[in-house]
């Protein structure tokens, strides 16, 4: 069973995907977002190329844990994408996951440009790997 992580903003949605064992998140793509038809296009276009059985989607909440304008965003989003693919998505707490990725690529010595390309997709692949660590089986 594979998962998607998705990392949602103003103008991109980070993709990342599990292994088929649900041990580790990937970076998969960044799409650009251009109509919510378009955007829900393309994600069930990769959930049905991975078989992707279910979805994580960032929930981005303020420092006190309170949900703000873009949490709201965000939740409707993951719940219009649910009725339009019809599989379980989940929100997952996103708090400074794109400073975190920002951080490691900064310390792998990634340039400025190369970090603005793959920055959202890390990002949604640390929001995946979170909700699969915290939901483990066994």
């Amino acid at each position: 069973m594979r998962w998607m992580g998705l990392d949602y903003g103003d103008k991109t949605i980070g993709v990342a995907l599990s292994d088929e064992l649900g041990w580790t998140a990937q970076g998969l793509e960044t799409i650009q977002r251009r109509t919510p038809d378009k955007d829900a296009a393309r994600i069930k276009e990769i959930a049905e190329q991975y078989e992707v059985a279910e979805i994580v989607v960032g929930l981005p909440k303020n420092m006190n844990n309170t949900v703000g304008a873009r949490g709201e965003i965000c939740i409707a989003f993951s719940e219009d994408l649910q009725q339009r693919l019809q599989v379980p998505v989940h929100l997952w707490d996103e708090r400074l996951t794109t400073v975190s990725a920002t951080r490691l690529l900064v310390e792998a010595d990634v340039s400025r440009k190369k970090r603005k390309a793959v920055i959202d997709k890390m990002a949604a692949a640390l929001i995946l790997q979170g909700y699969m660590d915290a939901n483990k089986k066994g």
